[in-house]
């Protein structure tokens, strides 16, 4: 009931929450019960960008309000009389004298913020010393700020800018669409330079940025000059400043989050700031962008980081399951080394292009073998060990070394022989023994290895790939399956031409020299896949929101069936939806064309609920092309991107492609 408190145990700690019921956010009715869920979920992403930092609060006690009317806050440094004793803390002195600043460490901590109305965490780029004075900054940070009329797209195209210069500089920025109007760019450092320091190269970062597009950018800190401009506030990066922490929640009309975003994402005209349910389900689905600027992650040997404060729980935290045996703490150190984006002819630019691995259509998979036993660890450090018995129970292959940790892909094949990603789903999401005990005769996996970081207490890391490669053909030479060495070809072309012929999804091309670099993403290590092209007809229209609100949000695309009605009339099949790809200027010219056709009726069977519940319907008339990955096995258009319309096609004419 409203108003009714009620004790709970989280973490092992007793807290009493109170008004679960009450509506922080009036125009979604998100209540706090909700916020405090969130807060819990998403904990294991969030606590580890928090860790060693002092947590400044924002807080709403009658919460946000609403866009018109938006509630009063209040920031606050020191930490609320009254709060439990057990939540560390530490002082920073003021000019006024010292603040007790809270460390929030576990999830516990979390959701005593939320049950006293912090909705932001604020957090400063440094952590505490050993000593318990502020450190050296282990990251910088670049505010995008959008001026009056300046949308997430402009902002995104300065991020792009930004991004080479700190690409240029040795370092890997990753995007946070910042929950309010902007985006932020973070990049991991190696705690070297003092904040000052940090803050002269991030403002002469934005000065460049300015001087190369005075139309799109500004460095200066009036708002007289800001309208239709990006301004790039890299003061943030001051010591005694802070920044909304990605993943926290903001304060604004909608419960709207800090939230990491791919570079892809924001190639998007459709790009928009994400809402807590959505960053849950892109958790949920193993998305975790930051991974690498996580601590645990950055830190690139086999041992756990030091403890930064008082505490000794966070160096043994693992990113997705709470506290960890010792023996997981390099599944949990090292996260997988990452390709970018390539063609064929960056590819065979390489310093040594004749390293060429198929693309495997599975999951990414960490193996530390220790004590005889191999423990399995996904991309963002989930736990996977119980999902693959063949690999990590009595009986599984045996490593014929002490220790080791191995880098490679978690395979289902098809009846054909080829990797199916669709297969692999009936076992990644598996928990219970029977049912993985089911799925392990119904849908057998293999483990491709392809790298080798760890041997016999050694850290390979900083070895190139060719001697690592030989090392891991050493250690596993008398292996059977489930676990295997794939090839690696010597032709960029033949291997590309190969891997199409067979339906594959592309490959990987390597400097056979790379040193590998946990987390991080490489041009040394370049992923080349297959392009398709299929036409289909326009059924429908799913209308925008944030940022497009005023055009469409997707397309809702059918093919012909080769069948027709007994009419003669085309039968048409639903092949899913398009939501990238479009321009400002190509989201009018389609509404404009599109707007004579609506009918109320749907044109067609088979559209699933979620694509169907705001659809607004079309006559089947208007032909487009898209570009997209493959099919999945019930027909439906996998990563989509549209093209353009085809002007001189009609619906008749439409080839699916196989």
């Amino acid at each position: 009931m409203v108003g009714q408190g009620q004790v709970v145990q989280v973490g092992g700690r007793r807290l009493r929450v109170t008004n679960l019921d009450k509506v922080v956010y009036p125009e979604t009715g998100t209540t706090k019960g909700e916020v405090i869920a969130y807060y819990s979920t998403i904990a294991p992403l969030l606590l580890p960008l928090l860790d060693g930092r002092p947590v400044t609060r924002k807080r709403w006690v009658e919460g946000v309000g609403t866009e018109d009317a938006p509630a009063d806050a209040f920031f606050t440094k020191q930490l609320e009389p009254g709060a439990p004793e057990w939540i560390p803390r530490q002082a920073i002195q003021h000019s006024d004298g010292p603040k007790e600043y809270p460390l929030v460490e576990d999830v516990p901590t979390l959701v005593w913020l939320a049950q006293v109305a912090a909705i932001e965490l604020h957090v400063p780029q440094w952590r505490f010393a050993p000593d318990g004075l502020p450190g050296r900054p282990d990251r910088l940070v670049l505010d995008l700020d959008p001026g009056p009329g300046v949308g997430l797209a402009q902002c995104a195209e300065v991020a792009r800018f930004a991004r080479v210069i700190l690409t240029d500089m040795g370092l890997d920025p990753f995007p946070v669409t910042s929950g309010s109007k902007g985006i932020h760019l973070y990049a991991a450092l190696p705690g070297e330079q003092t904040s000052d320091e940090i803050s002269a190269v991030v403002k002469e970062l934005a000065r460049l940025i300015e001087n190369d597009h005075p139309d799109l950018a500004t460095s200066v800190m009036s708002k007289a000059v800001r309208g239709g401009k990006v301004f790039l506030d890299w003061s943030q990066n001051n010591g005694k400043k802070t920044t909304i922490s990605p993943y926290s929640l903001r304060g604004r009309a909608r419960p709207w989050v800090a939230a990491p975003r791919t570079w892809e994402e924001l190639d998007d005209p459709a790009l928009a700031q994400l809402d807590f349910e959505q960053v849950l389900d892109r958790s949920a689905s193993g998305m975790d962008p930051l991974a690498s600027l996580r601590p645990l992650a950055i830190e690139s040997t086999p041992t756990p980081p030091p403890a930064a404060t008082t505490s000794p729980r966070r160096s043994s935290r693992h990113p997705r399951s709470g506290p960890i045996p010792a023996t997981d703490s390099t599944a949990a150190t090292l996260a997988p080394m990452l390709a970018e984006n390539g063609t064929p002819g960056v590819a065979r630019a390489l310093s040594d292009a004749s390293w060429v691995e198929v693309k495997w259509d599975g999951i990414r998979a960490m193996g530390t073998w220790a004590d005889g036993r191999m423990l399995l660890h996904a991309r963002r450090g989930t736990d996977i060990t119980a999902r693959y018995p063949e690999l990590t129970a009595d009986g599984a292959p045996f490593l014929p070394v002490t220790d080791a940790v191995v880098d490679g892909e978690i395979v289902a094949f098809d009846g054909h022989g080829r990797p199916s990603f669709s297969l692999l789903q009936n076992r990644m999401h598996l928990t219970r023994p029977r049912e993985i005990e089911r799925e392990v005769i119904r849908t057998p996996i293999v483990y491709m290895l392809f790298d080798l970081l760890r041997l016999d207490g050694h850290d390979l890391t900083g070895m190139p790939l060719r001697e690592r490669r030989t090392l891991l053909e050493d250690v596993i030479a008398d292996l059977d399956a489930p676990v295997q060495l794939p090839p690696v070809f010597d032709d960029v072309d033949a291997a590309l031409a190969a891997s199409r012929e067979f339906g594959l999804e592309g490959v990987v091309v390597k400097d056979p020299q790379s040193r590998y670099r946990p987390g991080q993403r490489s041009p040394s290590w370049l992923k080349l896949k297959h392009t398709r092209m299929q036409e289909a007809v326009i059924v429908g229209i799913r209308p925008g929101k944030g940022d497009r609100e005023s055009t469409l949000g997707s397309l809702l695309l059918a093919v012909p069936e080769p069948a027709r009605g007994v009419d003669g009339s085309i039968r048409l099949r639903y092949v899913g939806r398009v939501g990238s790809g479009f321009t400002d200027r190509i989201l009018r010219d389609l509404l404009t064309r599109l707007e004579p056709l609506r009918v109320k009726t749907v044109p067609l069977d088979g559209v699933p609920a979620p694509d169907a519940s705001d659809a607004l319907w079309v006559r089947p008339e208007l032909v487009g092309e898209v570009e997209f990955a493959n099919w999945t096995p019930d027909g439906v258009l996998r990563h989509a991107r549209w093209r353009g319309l085809r002007p001189d096609k009609e619906p008749d004419d439409i080839v699916v492609e196989v």
